[in-house]
């Protein structure tokens, strides 16, 4: 049997670096890697496949940045010939990215099957271009592999049947569990000079936070009433800083410690110290759920409600005031004891393995 999976940015490496592990432990088992460039910061991209112990892509389709609609079409174009010489059982995708449904569709109308890793999750926001890309994708899969429970009800209420549904549990989550000792060692809180100190770890990318100024001189001026009290550090995307620039905010961030974009265990190792996270990111949503660090979510819905019923998340607005109050709350809360690791079903560090059961070991 001949597995390929398909990776166009960080979020995927994490999903596939374990499902391609386990993979090797089945005899057998032919694995082919498909990197479609869509992340196109190469430095970025190889520290990201050396923190993961990604093997080497096969295959490099180099599609760069672009629109929607561009990023997408070079995706499809690309991947084509990609198929027709490597003839995989399944195609492997991950998550909601442009490269996940470009690669789906390609896959399935040339008659291959498509398993999707990271199934299921729902913002119910369709102005989010991830949210337009989960629910086609979901659609065109034969085998739709669920991260937690919530994601088997979203399918089968929109008539996807049972038998195409199998809940494997977060695969984010055995990364970070093979990973955390290693991103301890690289003690990143105190390369930075916050080790043994309260500190704030902040991301911010989303096109809804960033791209007007309104929104982003609001999340700006909460990052700068939060360094009055404790360092911030915040990895900057390449999208946010060229907006801060754009809109002259630059004077906001004084007092905030700016970082270039990080690897992987860089990040895990600052998240693992923090006081709280502010973040719009999916991804660390799950990660401080696990860790038992506070998380402020910049964002009017979550695809990953279970972070929040089981996890030590919590949705924001993307307002200055609001964020002031709930940092009071969740400085409050964990002063006194209140955030926990969170372990809700699934999240045992063996999903990876269960991906291979349900692709090779078919009900």
């Amino acid at each position: 049997m001949k597995l390929l999976h398909v990776v166009g940015a960080r979020p995927n490496f994490m999903k596939a670096a374990p499902v391609i592990r386990a993979g090797r432990a089945k005899p057998g088992l032919e694995q082919v890697l498909v990197h479609t460039g869509q992340h196109y910061d190469r430095a970025m991209s190889d520290t990201f496949f050396a923190d993961l112990e990604l093997p080497e892509a096969d295959e490099n389709l180099g599609v760069g940045s672009g629109s929607h609609a561009e990023q997408t079409a070079r995706v499809m174009l690309g991947f084509e010939p990609v198929l027709d010489a490597h003839r995989p059982d399944w195609v492997v995708v991950y998550g909601d990215v442009n490269s996940t449904v470009a690669c789906a569709l390609v896959a399935v109308k040339k008659g291959i099957q498509v398993a999707h890793v990271e199934a299921g999750l729902r913002s119910r926001d369709r102005a989010m271009p991830e949210e337009v890309n989960r629910l086609l994708t979901d659609q065109m899969a034969h085998l739709l592999l669920t991260p937690s429970r919530d994601g088997d009800a979203n399918l089968l209420a929109e008539g996807i049947p049972a038998h195409r549904v199998r809940f494997v549990g977060n695969v984010m989550v055995d990364t970070l569990l093979h990973l955390r000792a290693r991103a301890r060692e690289r003690r990143m809180a105190s390369a930075l000079g916050v080790e043994g100190r309260e500190y704030a770890f902040v991301t911010l990318h989303r096109p809804s936070n960033v791209d007007e100024s309104q929104p982003l001189r609001e999340l700006l001026g909460s990052l700068d009433d939060l360094a009055k009290r404790m360092p911030v550090l915040f990895a900057v995307h390449p999208r946010t800083r060229k907006r801060i620039t754009e809109f002259g905010m630059d004077g906001l961030l004084e007092r905030v410690q700016l970082l270039a974009p990080l690897g992987y265990l860089e990040t895990i190792s600052l998240l693992d110290t923090a006081t709280l996270v502010l973040t719009d990111s999916g991804g660390l949503q799950e990660e401080t759920t696990v860790l038992g660090v506070p998380c402020l979510t910049a964002r009017p819905n979550t695809e990953r409600p279970v972070t929040i019923t089981e996890g030590t998340n919590r949705l924001v607005p993307s307002h200055r005031a609001a964020i002031g109050q709930a940092i009071e709350s969740v400085l409050a809360a964990r002063q006194a004891g209140g955030f926990r690791p969170g372990q809700p079903e699934g999240w045992d560090g063996r999903a990876a393995e269960r991906i291979i059961t349900a692709l090779t070991d078919p009900m």
